[in-house]
């Protein structure tokens, strides 16, 4: 009976989600519900429930989880002082005399965008609204340019510093001590932000250089589709070499303050977002774009995705605290390490669920309702904290980019314009799509991709 409920209550809340109820209230709401049932059948000890204040305070309380609406200040501030736009520009006109060099502006600025915003909502949408048009005036192929800025857009997600790696690290931490609990070991050692930062580094950059190479590749054979911007429309070299240092030079030395200082160990993720959160707001006033409205608009911003990210935060503890009172977790754990293959065949099963899950589910509804009850599974099995995290990333990043539900695709296709059709957006990611596919194959083979750079600085 037990195991029943355990099962039902997670096919429920997920029904519940596809319906399109707030997140928040689902998660809470089906976890109540059956636990009532749970307590009227003497499947679930009420005793379970006097756990929440203390898990909403910890929530709370939780200082690493103050960056969220620091790093999200500073990526809709930034978006708000059409940096974004200016970039694009620039970085147009760098390698805009080159065949495809319009589409590697566009990657580039992508990535530029990921590690300042880290919102993959707001890039995908601020590039398809500025770079779209550009690309398509060019002469560009609508599969070409479509596919490059989803996939550019996407790079929110493994690009330090993610809100989603923000996100994972701090579930993942926990899922590291859960695990160690498990096993009677008591360690003061954990899995920080930082580890997540470091470790994303290496399979960010060969993700963007795969893309650079296929958009190169692309040129070379088929130049016709993404043609060179034309010679007329070109600024002199004096002249754009003096708009590089302006334009791509100040966001650029933000991005290395923030994230250098917390991968030093200078700054906590915390601090570093408050300084960057700072830093976005001197350059609008430098582009005199900051003024009260501006500040309130960003503030306004700031707090719904804040409160957002919190209240699903409250729901998911509390969805965790009673499925594992029903336990649920071990229904998962034995289900996990009785499949043929051990680590290999739970990790494919697990990737495979979490890529279908980005189908349907956003990747803090995944994080912090599915993370929590397969992580610390996975981690007693032996699986590295760090390599799971950054596999984790990149694969709800392959799963956002995927037709027919990926959520990047749909951000496009509510600012692309008619004359793009669905299909072209489709088509457009299936290369990259690709690349991504290759990419996880390789982390997955060679887990040192991910794990290296942690162990150099801090082992």
């Amino acid at each position: 009976m037990t195991e029943f409920l355990a099962l039902f209550l997670f096919l429920f809340t997920f029904g519940v989600l596809l319906v399109g109820y707030p997140v928040a209230f689902s998660l809470g709401g089906s976890a109540l519900l059956f636990a009532f049932i749970g307590s009227a059948t003497g499947a679930f000890d009420p005793a379970f429930l006097e756990a929440i204040p203390n898990r909403i305070s910890g929530t709370l309380s939780n200082e690493l989880l103050v960056a969220i609406p620091l790093f999200v200040f500073m990526g809709v501030m930034l978006e708000k002082s059409k940096i974004a736009e200016d970039l694009l520009d620039t970085m147009g006109q760098v390698f805009g005399g080159l065949a495809g060099g319009l589409g590697i502006s566009v990657t580039i600025v992508g990535m530029l965008l990921a590690a300042s915003t880290g919102i993959v909502g707001a890039t995908v949408v601020t590039m398809g609204l500025l770079s779209l048009p550009s690309m398509m005036k060019r002469g560009y192929c609508p599969r070409i340019a479509t596919g490059t800025i989803c996939a550019s857009g996407t790079l929110g997600q493994i690009i330090p510093p993610s809100i989603v790696l923000v996100l994972l690290g701090d579930v993942i931490s926990s899922a590291y001590q859960q695990a160690q609990l498990d096993q009677g070991i008591y360690s003061p050692e954990s899995v920080t932000v930082g580890d997540l930062f470091l470790g994303a580094l290496i399979p960010g950059f060969v993700l963007v250089g795969l893309y650079i190479v296929y958009l190169i590749g692309v040129a070379i054979f088929q130049p016709h589709r993404v043609p060179p911007i034309p010679e007329e429309d070109r600024k002199v070299s004096k002249e754009l070499f003096v708009q590089v240092l302006t334009v791509l030079i100040p966001p650029v030395m933000l991005i290395v303050l923030v994230l250098g200082s917390i991968l030093t160990g200078v700054a906590t993720p915390t601090e570093a977002a408050s300084v960057g959160s700072v830093g976005a707001i001197v350059l609008a006033a430098s582009k005199r774009m900051f003024n009260i409205a501006i500040l309130k608009e960003v503030m306004r911003t700031t707090t719904e995705v804040t409160a957002m990210v919190f209240m699903i935060l409250i729901g998911a503890s509390l969805f965790a605290l009673v499925f594992r009172g029903f336990g649920g977790d071990d229904i998962v754990r034995d289900f996990l390490t009785s499949l043929p293959g051990g680590v290999f065949g739970a990790m494919l099963l697990v990737m495979l669920v979490l890529f279908l899950l980005g189908f349907f589910l956003d990747f803090i509804e995944i994080t912090f309702v599915v993370i929590p009850i397969v992580a610390p599974i996975l981690l007693t099995m032996g699986v590295d904290p760090v390599w799971l995290g950054i596999m984790i990333a990149l694969n709800l990043q392959t799963s956002f980019l995927t037709p027919p539900f990926g959520f990047s695709l749909f951000y496009l296709r509510g600012v692309a314009p008619d004359s793009i059709s669905t299909m072209d957006i489709y088509r457009g990611v299936m290369p990259f799509i690709a690349i991504q596919i290759l990419v996880l194959m390789m982390l997955a083979y060679w887990p040192s991709l991910a794990t290296w750079l942690p162990d150099l600085v801090y082992g």
